[in-house]
């Protein structure tokens, strides 16, 4: 009765984990995607011309597709943070 118990309990431990570890990933890459640098913190600065009426943005994260997929297939893009020179690759679809 206790080898089930603990069973059931490392189960749903690894279970808990692996979903945690998944919504992490996802955030990292929704900030990276917004232009956020989610080590540093860092975001798109945006700076206003009064004279010019002309709005300019500067990117902190670049984003750089290294192996297109084609159709069907997975891109993997790298994305790099100018502040703080993080540098992390991750496959969409």
């Amino acid at each position: 009765m206790q080898t089930i118990i603990f069973l059931l309990l490392t189960f749903l431990i690894v279970i808990f984990s692996v979903l945690l570890y998944y919504k992490n990933k996802h955030s990292r890459v929704d900030k990276l995607n917004n232009g956020e640098c989610p080590t540093c913190g860092e975001k798109t600065r945006t700076f206003y011309d009064e004279n010019t009426r002309t709005t300019f943005k500067q990117d902190v994260i670049s984003a750089k597709l290294l192996k297109g997929g084609g159709c069907s297939g997975v891109n993997d893009i790298e994305y790099r943070c100018k502040a703080c020179g993080l540098k992390e690759v991750y496959s969409q679809a």
